[in-house]
């Protein structure tokens, strides 16, 4: 049954297109997964689904409401995980979470259940004393997501959760979610991260450029680039015009190159390994590793785009 529909929405800002002409469903239940970089109008879709800015163009319905007429009621079941720190500093844990559950009407003995709760699902209950200035980044955001759990939504919206934060912060967000998902809560989950996509979700949109490029399980995307291998190079130094070399050789795809690290789509790697290798060294380029990977969401994105997510 689909929970949330998106049907032809758009987004523009004067010639800019933030959104464009985005259509899909989202499953009750299901964990959602939209990928992509930074700047693919993931942010403004989310906004314009949680009733924050008003579309361009198109309809979103949840549960069979209509964003634009039934407002109130959507807000009810939607809870907002927002990319940016949405706390008050100088307040504590508790007493943020306290003011977030006053605006969403909860009061009482309720109102202190419900905090009590957040704070044993964000693992911070020894910290509910503690202002919000004396955490750090990962702390901050795990109390962030449970704000917008403070009133059991069906369906929680996360906006790049785990950006800048440390490794046992962001394992525990991501241990939350499977948890939040296996008790039966709707999840979109948006990032550029794709290891985290593609451990987490159970459905993924692919974005770029405001579009929906491509939509599926892990397993239908992957199959885009059946019979696709991922040759992945560390170099110490560059030589730019041997990469327009590479790009020419047979059963070369894409190629992409970030800090050191290349990447090299192929249909058949042992063919054409020992010729990248050759050209490589020929042109003086020194290798550090090699590496070569089956395809995964990355290499998706590269070869749908011919870019790297972290392009």
């Amino acid at each position: 049954m689909s929970y949330i529909q998106i049907k032809s929405v758009s987004k523009k800002y004067g010639d800019l297109t933030a959104v464009d002409n985005i259509s899909f469903e989202i499953k009750e239940g299901e964990l959602f997964g939209l990928l992509g970089p930074n700047g693919a109008g993931k942010s403004t879709l989310i906004s314009i689904i949680t009733t924050l800015i008003k579309p361009s163009g198109g309809q979103i319905l949840v549960n069979g409401l209509d964003i634009k007429t039934k407002q109130s009621e959507v807000k009810k079941i939607l809870g907002l995980v927002p990319q940016d720190i949405a706390l008050y500093p100088t307040l504590t844990a508790g007493e943020n979470l306290a003011f977030w559950g006053k605006m969403y009407g909860l009061g009482g003995r309720l109102l202190k259940e419900r905090v009590k709760e957040a704070l044993e699902i964000a693992g911070l209950s020894d910290r509910a004393k503690n202002r919000i200035d004396s955490f750090s980044g990962g702390m901050k955001r795990r109390i962030n997501i449970a704000a917008a759990l403070l009133h059991k939504p069906k369906v929680l919206i996360m906006d790049e959760p785990t950006v800048g934060i440390d490794p046992q912060s962001r394992n525990h967000i991501l241990e939350t979610v499977q948890k939040l998902n296996k008790e039966g809560m709707t999840v979109i989950y948006t990032s550029h991260y794709m290891e985290e996509i593609e451990f987490l979700c159970s459905y993924i949109g692919i974005m770029d450029h405001g579009k929906i490029i491509a939509m599926g399980t892990k397993e239908e995307l992957r199959k885009l680039v059946s019979n696709k291998d991922v040759i992945k190079i560390k170099l110490t130094n560059e030589n730019d015009a041997v990469f327009n070399t590479i790009k020419k050789l047979d059963n070369v795809d894409n190629i992409t190159f970030i800090d050191g690290d290349l990447s090299i789509n192929t249909g058949n790697a042992d063919t054409v390994l020992a010729k990248i290798i050759s050209t490589l060294e020929n042109a003086k380029c020194k290798i550090q590793t090699i590496n070569i990977e089956q395809s995964n969401l990355e290499s998706v994105f590269l070869h749908l785009t011919g870019r790297a997510l972290r392009d």
